[in-house]
């Protein structure tokens, strides 16, 4: 009782000294037209020589925050366009409205937007996400990198998995099984697994492919990030957040078309429009189908996202939400490994007998998931410089169906000759399916932002309380060997592994009980972050959450008894800048954890319970970031160095029953990021990775062996694109990209051997045509028609080459 009331008093005194500092400097805002009436985007609004400014947004606004009082020239320019000069007499606390018209028509900005100089379109300086405040990025101290609705346009991205292909160090390991409890997609972050969870900065869980119709802009997260997000939506390797599309206030909208090899096609809209003068809606809604490019099975989809805002009072704004997802398909072939690679007598793919093209099954072992998201956010501004943002979120999935999964048999255990071993001719087939498991998440987050001064010293702070609840109910069933198969027969009928089959047996054979999955958790968490401007050119960051966990026991897999935990997870940085507003040396020192629950251990020669410490993974990192030569060149380089400690591990004295919380791993790296525009039309995106992971206390079998499920250790990403901007090829542009990765050692122990998915290349084109309301595109993904293998601890064959074309009617 005495640290509920301490803390209620420390905030009580934070938030009563927010709101002293708050009315010391004023605000300038307005609009800024065209001379037929139409909002004036990417204009420049400054005050002259006075290095405070904004950027008009899409709706021809802008703000300019902590002016002091005094007189000033507001100053309106770009390239192209006829400057245009103000007189403003600002005094404290007022809020100022400046409105301007330029000369030019919506028509003829238009021409001059297309035709600037200065167009880096794929950069994006600023997120108000990843820190919880608005930050611009030579500001942050944390690494992350955004895919932005531009490069998502360019390279005709269908789906979230697409977009990460830009993020520097990110390597796809897994494809969505649509399994309950799953997560959609596996990806991996700086040698650890990482998932898309985050949606606008909250939980917005999924459970197959993610469809990116909905989306704006791609932000991924480098790092542990459990200071602001906590630890159940994040990885040590950092997280992924999705920022979607936003209504606005006019009647816009597109409406898509594609068509592709393996039968693929696409159908998509996005609707916008304004229903009075304070609300507006915005929905996106598509539909997909592509077959199996093995030949047997396919992969459908629909998505729907509609979206409403609401300007309740000049202060108080409402969004609503909603996200549903419904997959249907055939689960992607995923090979394990459960004997050793001496026993098979394979280090690597092409020592086995597999081949690419077959898919070993037959039709019907479908999974049908659906992911339901319900968000709402009320935002409320108590003064230029103090606000409150309130977040509701409701997410639930469903699964039903199959999960199809192989791996290989030595030779001796089929035959039971011991001659035969060190081969692997045979294959089983085997299921794992989820019926009708479901899982719903709850969370409430309230942040409080202000922007204020002590002294001469800028703070911008948050102060955030938040609350998760997890309830799944997952039943896995599982047939751990359907049928032994040959992979060297010639013609061999390989269609009796099928859905209706598979049925079959699961109603004839004797059934174990499900494995379940029912154990429910709540967090209730609270943090704080300040950034300080010691000067102008320095900053520092401090942060530290509390969270207190309240798991209440259940299923899984075996039972698990209730307890509670709690924990702190600070974070630190500085960022100085040599050069102002165009170069920053940065170092960070950032915090996650994660609960291990209960374990079996020896105390004074007995077997006991025991409630495991926090696993921690502590973190720093430095580095420069540049926005450089008139933002023609964004660019970020650093080092970092992730120890993980107190692992659960193998008790050497009764490994097969105890366990000891003495493990260690490192994982350190260096990771580069580029962005350019070095010519008119030319845009350039580059990224390079290095990760040394590996186990540095642990059971002899795998201590100082990089884990299998760390990710190739290079990995390497580009992506280049012109676009003509003048006479009659206006608005035509072509794309060249790809990605690098190099060998990663799935298997990697003493007892299990080494084996190896080589490296691979794949290529990717792209070609568009921008009209005033048409768009043609085409792109051609795994242009050389690559042979490769993703995945950690198992091998997962990729698609081969695909084409596809669309067309776009704007208005």
């Amino acid at each position: 009782m005495f640290k509920i009331k301490l803390f209620s008093l420390t905030f009580l005194l934070t938030f009563l000294s927010l709101l002293s500092f708050a009315q010391q400097f004023s605000t300038v805002s307005g609009t800024v037209t065209t001379s037929d009436g139409k909002p004036a985007a990417y204009i420049s609004v400054g005050l002259k020589g006075k290095g405070l400014g904004n950027v008009t947004n899409d709706k021809g606004t802008f703000e300019i925050q902590r002016v002091k009082p005094g007189s000033y020239i507001l100053r309106v320019s770009a390239v192209g366009v006829q400057t245009i000069e103000k007189p403003v007499v600002i005094t404290a606390g007022e809020n100022k409205t400046v409105d301007f018209v330029i000369s030019q028509n919506s028509n003829q900005l238009s021409e001059v937007n297309i035709n600037k100089a200065k167009d880096n379109r794929y950069s994006t300086k600023k997120s108000e996400y990843i820190s919880k405040m608005p930050l611009n990025n030579l500001e942050n101290p944390q690494v992350y990198n955004t895919v932005d609705k531009a490069v998502l346009a360019d390279q005709m991205v269908f789906s979230v998995d697409d977009a990460t292909r830009n993020i520097p160090g990110l390597q796809k390991m897994w494809e969505p099984t649509g399994r309950g409890g799953d997560g959609g997609s596996f990806f991996s972050l700086r040698g650890f697994t990482a998932q898309s969870s985050l949606r606008n900065g909250v939980a917005g869980l999924v459970t197959g492919g993610i469809d990116a119709v909905n989306l704006e802009k791609l932000e991924v997260l480098k790092g542990p990030s459990g200071t602001l997000f906590g630890s159940a939506l994040t990885s040590y390797g950092g997280a992924i957040n999705r920022i979607t599309k936003k209504p606005f206030f006019k009647t816009a909208g597109e409406v898509n078309v594609a068509l592709g090899n393996s039968d693929f096609s696409r159908v998509s809209v996005d609707f916008n429009k304004p229903l009075d003068s304070n609300i507006a809606f915005r929905i996106n809604a598509a539909y997909n189908y592509i077959n199996d490019f093995q030949g047997v099975g396919y992969d459908k989809s629909f998505a729907i996202a509609p979206s409403l805002f609401f300007k309740i009072t000049k202060k108080l704004t409402l969004s609503l939400d909603a996200e549903i997802f419904n997959t249907q398909g055939t689960g992607k072939q995923a090979f394990f490994f459960y004997y050793p690679t001496s026993a098979l007598g394979a280090t690597s793919p092409a020592e086995t007998k597999l081949d690419y093209n077959q898919p070993y099954r037959g039709d019907g072992l479908l999974n049908t998931s659906r992911s339901t998201n319900f968000f709402a956010q009320a935002d409320y501004k108590f003064s230029e410089h103090f606000s409150s943002s309130t977040i509701f979120t409701s997410s639930h999935s469903f699964s039903n169906g199959y999960g199809p999964y192989f791996y290989l048999l030595p030779d001796n255990v089929v035959t039971g000759k011991p001659e035969d071993a060190g081969k692997s001719n045979y294959l089983v087939r085997a299921d794992q399916s989820t019926e009708s498991s479901k899982s719903q998440l709850y969370g409430v987050q309230q942040n409080f932002n202000a922007d204020f001064n002590i002294g001469s010293l800028r703070n911008r702070t948050v102060v955030g309380f938040d609350f998760f609840r997890k309830s799944p109910t997952i039943n896995f069933n599982g047939i751990n060997q359907f049928d032994i198969v040959p992979l060297n027969v010639a013609g061999f009928n390989y269609s009796q592994f099928n859905g209706q089959n598979v049925a079959q047996r699961y109603l004839q054979q004797n059934m174990a009980p499900p494995y379940i999955v029912n154990v429910k958790t709540n967090i209730y968490g609270a943090y704080i972050s300040d950034v300080l401007n010691i000067t102008d050119r320095l900053r520092a960051l401090a942060a530290l959450r509390y969270d207190y966990f309240d798991n209440k026991g259940g299923l899984e897999y075996s039972p698990v008894e209730p307890y509670a935990q709690k924990g702190f997870s600070p974070k630190f940085g500085l960022v100085y800048q040599p050069v102002k507003d165009q170069v920053s040396i940065f170092a960070n020192y950032q915090n996650s954890f994660t609960n291990k629950g209960a374990y079996r251990t020896q105390v004074n020669g007995t077997l006991t319970t025991a409630i495991a410490k926090l696993e921690q993974a502590n973190q720093i990192e430095g580095g420069v970031k540049l926005d450089a030569f008139n933002g023609k060149l964004s660019s970020t380089i650093s080092y970092y160095n992730i120890k993980v400690e107190n692992v659960l591990r193998a008790d050497p004295v009764d490994p097969a029953n105890s366990q000891i919380q003495n493990g260690t791993q490192l994982s350190k790296g260096v990771e580069v990021d580029i962005i350019a525009n070095p010519l008119n039309g030319l845009n350039i995106i580059a990224g390079f990775a290095y990760n040394d992971s590996k186990y540095t206390e642990a059971d002899a079998d795998v201590i100082n062996r990089r884990p299998g499920t760390a990710m190739s250790p290079y990995v390497a990403n580009f992506f280049v694109s012109y676009r003509f901007t003048r006479n009659a090829l206006n608005g035509l542009g072509f794309g060249f990209g790809g990605n690098y990765s190099s060998d990663n050692k799935i298997v990697n122990s003493v007892s299990m051997g080494i084996y190896t998915l080589p490296a691979y290349t794949v290529l990717n084109a792209s070609a568009f045509y921008d009209l005033k309301k048409i768009r043609f595109s085409a792109k051609v993904d795994n242009l050389t028609d690559e042979k490769y293998w993703i995945g950690y601890t198992t091998q997962n064959p990729q698609r081969l080459r695909t084409y596809a074309a669309s067309v776009t009617y704007k208005f």
